[in-house]
């Protein structure tokens, strides 16, 4: 499939239509664009053997969650929005706390707490690289209480 009629079918997640794991396939993407119009939680949009892209889309107000990746870097892009980045190496003492904005990038090493909050009026679009993959290939979550339903093992179509 082809960066156009790819990004038309992420064009249609307000319809629900999910976007497939390209992983382990060669694929090009107008990566701004699709960030943007990306309406869902966390899409996996490709997973390699050492590499994982998802988009992530993070209601005004909302977070991605305090967490940790013990053996996971990350990297995050923000393509649309205002936040606040915090890292730190206990999740009581996030000693880091960055503002974030568009086409700012967020470094995250493995084995740092960290959360990005949104803080403006507007949902805010990113998207992150996980060196090695965080999440099962074709990883979709429409919301956050999804994403963390499956985490915790619970069956939830949130």
């Amino acid at each position: 499939m082809n960066d156009i009629s790819k990004l038309r079918r992420i064009s249609m997640f307000q319809d629900k239509e999910m976007v497939t794991d390209n992983g382990a396939n060669p694929f090009v993407i107008n990566i701004n664009e699709a960030s943007k119009q990306n309406n869902m939680y966390r899409t996996t949009l490709w997973t390699g053997k050492h590499l994982q892209l998802t988009l992530m889309s993070i209601n005004p107000g909302e977070d991605i969650g305090l967490e940790i990746h013990s053996d996971v870097d990350q990297f995050l892009r923000i393509e649309q929005g205002q936040g606040v980045a915090q890292m730190g190496k206990s999740k009581d003492n996030l000693t880091f706390k960055r503002n974030v904005q568009d086409d700012f990038a967020i470094f995250i090493p493995a084995g740092t707490w960290h959360n990005v909050t949104n803080t403006g009026s507007i949902p805010l679009k990113l998207y992150s690289i996980y060196t090695p993959p965080n999440h099962p290939f074709g990883t979709v979550h429409p919301t956050k209480a999804a994403a963390m339903a499956e985490e915790k093992g619970e069956n939830n179509n949130n």
